[in-house]
């Protein structure tokens, strides 16, 4: 079975690219899972200073895995989402600076992978969607992450709406750090590496633990996750997982 997630390090900094294009990097219970694995490999390996979250393809991640969703909510068994909490846990509370690179469009959970992240650069032309009402269900496990970077009436905006926005917006609302051209993305992560990787080992965790408050985020992600769940088995979640799938309107949205 191909690998969902490579990794490379060199030069302190741990590259972890999902690559899964195929599904746009969506979120199955099989690539969290390595993203997870290969999280905890970098966090305890003391040659890993940074780690830099990448992608490959057009789309940095589309969120969760609907075809796996809709095949566990018809069978009884875990949504991808429920899965999602441990490894925004673990991106959060990494000792070691996470540095986000976005060329592409994110949605849903994928923004809660930028949030999780201590710095974030997008290209200013990816955009970003709180796509989650749209379904019949609510951005639940992400709020963790997202919310404290969004400003309120942004994230009122964005949430109820589920509209579009771009990388100029994303940064103008604390989602992301900065949103450069596209031809100024490699350059620009590659300098926030460069200036990560002068930081002392244990001051970085120090200053780490000064912008977050450690282990408050595992709580809060497990009711966060259970409400997710119940969102996702009610009959608005499946209608709308389903009318995702088959391109169509939800039966909520009024006809013309």
């Amino acid at each position: 079975m191909s690998e969902l997630v490579r990794v490379e390090a060199a030069a302190g900094v741990a590259t972890l690219t999902l690559d899964s294009p195929h599904n746009r990097n969506a979120l199955s219970s099989a690539l969290m899972a390595e993203l997870l694995s290969a999280v905890d490999r970098a966090v305890a390996d003391d040659r890993v200073r940074v780690l830099v979250l990448s992608h490959t393809g057009p789309v940095f991640c589309s969120g969760a895995d609907l075809k796996e969703t809709a095949a566990a909510t018809s069978g009884g068994g875990t949504v991808p989402a429920q899965r999602l909490g441990e490894l925004l846990a673990a991106l959060w509370e990494a000792p070691k600076p996470v540095l986000a690179r976005v060329g592409g469009p994110a949605r849903a959970g994928g923004l809660g992978l930028v949030a999780a992240a201590d710095l974030a650069v997008c290209a200013s032309t990816a955009t970003f969607a709180f796509s989650e009402v749209r379904l019949g269900v609510v951005p639940a496990v992400i709020s963790a992450t997202v919310l404290p970077r969004l400003a309120p009436r942004a994230a009122a905006e964005l949430y109820l709406t589920g509209e579009p926005f771009d990388g100029v917006r994303a940064a103008a609302v604390g989602l992301v750090t900065a949103a450069v051209p596209p031809d100024e993305l490699d350059a620009t992560v590659d300098r926030y590496a460069a200036a990560l990787v002068r930081g002392a080992p244990g001051a970085l965790a120090g200053a780490k633990d000064l912008l977050r408050r450690p282990g408050a985020i595992r709580d809060e992600l497990t009711r966060l996750t259970e409400l997710s769940a119940r969102y996702f088995g009610s009959p608005e979640g499946i209608e709308g997982v389903r009318a995702f799938r088959e391109k169509r309107d939800p039966s909520w949205v009024p006809s013309a």
